[in-house]
């Protein structure tokens, strides 16, 4: 199963897009779309969609895994995150593509499992179970692996005892 998986952010929005088979994992890409804080709001929006939509189209993942916004106490980060957010959401589902969201806590349980793990200990378990010689930087592109990774056991819970819905 082909999955891609998201961290999303408006400025930074972390990708890793990977092939699971057989309880083995293999690393096709990841990387991060950047947005420019001197652009205007609606062409970061625009420029994050159409990144998407292209990494879609490139490599047509069987399903998208993103992370849920993690509130900031700064609301209005906040506000324009989740509209970036909206705007990862509206690519998978422009392209029919199942869409499976993760909280950060449901992340790092996947992941490390422990649900308050540190970040460089995500990071880490990242490098181990893809079975890189570095962790993937710059962060959010581990992050985005992470989301990827989390489905792909997600799905192995899911086949054990026989959940069809998440």
């Amino acid at each position: 199963m082909l999955i891609l998986g998201i961290d999303p952010g408006l400025a930074i929005s972390g990708y890793g897009i990977l092939n699971y088979a057989g309880n083995k994992f293999e690393v096709i890409d990841y990387g991060c779309i950047l947005t420019e804080s001197s652009e205007e709001f609606p062409k970061r929006l625009k420029t994050i969609y159409d990144s998407y939509i292209s990494l879609l189209d490139m490599y047509k993942p069987e399903a998208v895994a993103i992370e849920e916004l993690f509130y900031n106490k700064n609301v209005k980060t906040a506000m324009a995150i989740a509209q970036a957010r909206g705007v990862h959401l509206l690519a998978a589902e422009n392209k029919n593509i199942p869409l499976y969201e993760y909280t950060p806590l449901q992340i790092k349980q996947g992941i490390v499992g422990y649900g308050r793990a540190e970040k460089r200990q995500v990071q880490e378990m990242v490098k181990v179970i893809l079975k890189l010689k570095e962790i993937p930087k710059p962060d959010d592109a581990a992050d985005g692996l992470a989301a990827a990774i989390c489905h792909a056991h997600s799905l192995k819970f899911a086949e054990k005892f026989k959940i069809t819905k998440y």
